[in-house]
């Protein structure tokens, strides 16, 4: 599967996360909203917004954060559970209103106004310093240091991928899965806009199975 090809925004990040930290989350979206989107429980992932910790781990699996950060949110849950309690409710709001965005390809008034209005929710929190920062292994990446509430700032690159694709009219190229027991969603970004499968080596081949079956009892 290819990249990606958006333009450079605070999502990315030139530093890959641990395999086995990214094994345990489905990443086929790309885009980073699609890939929180897919964040769901499934049958092959687990769901990231299970608790706080989880939540941590997969942001900093989506390079969102990186694994300093994330022990020090770990350690700033400990000291203030109510505030991580709220961060989880507030990250599962957010979710709905992407699906909803997502699944609808932005077609549903309802749904892109209420995902427009989480988007501007979070955003306003998003006092902070963006910033350059070189990770250990000399790559560089954008960052958002968020200002007084920490756990405010998680949501912000999310919702601000969020807001490109809105911005650069990405959302007819948002695809659910053709697999009509998977609910992942995706960007195609094949030149012919033909892609079906939010990932091959899952979905795909299961049908290709599904279909030489098929043709085997003919």
């Amino acid at each position: 599967m290819s990249p990606p090809s958006s333009p450079p925004t605070i999502e990315q990040s030139a530093a890959p996360a641990a395999p086995a930290l990214r094994d345990a989350f489905a990443f086929v979206g790309e885009r980073l909203w699609l890939d929180f989107v897919n964040s769901d429980a499934d049958a092959s992932a687990t769901d990231a917004l299970l608790d706080f910790a989880t939540m941590v781990r997969w942001l900093d699996a989506a390079q969102v954060i990186d694994a300093e950060r994330a022990a020090g949110m770990t350690r700033r849950a400990q000291q203030q559970p109510a505030g991580a309690s709220a961060a989880l409710v507030d990250a599962r709001r957010v979710r709905a209103a992407l699906r909803a965005l997502a699944e609808s390809a932005g077609t549903h008034r309802e749904s892109r106004l209420n995902a427009v209005a989480e988007i501007n929710r979070i955003l306003g929190r998003s006092a902070g310093t963006r910033r350059l920062e070189m990770r250990a292994d000399g790559a560089f990446v954008r960052a958002f240091v968020p200002g007084g509430d920490a756990f405010a700032g998680l949501m912000i690159p999310l919702v601000e991928s969020a807001a490109d694709a809105l911005i650069l009219g990405e959302l007819p190229r948002v695809r659910r899965c053709a697999n009509p027991r998977c609910h992942r969603v995706f960007y195609d970004a094949t030149k012919n806009g033909g892609r079906r499968w939010c990932d091959m080596a899952t979905c795909g081949n299961r049908a290709k199975a599904a279909r030489h079956r098929a043709r085997g009892r003919g």
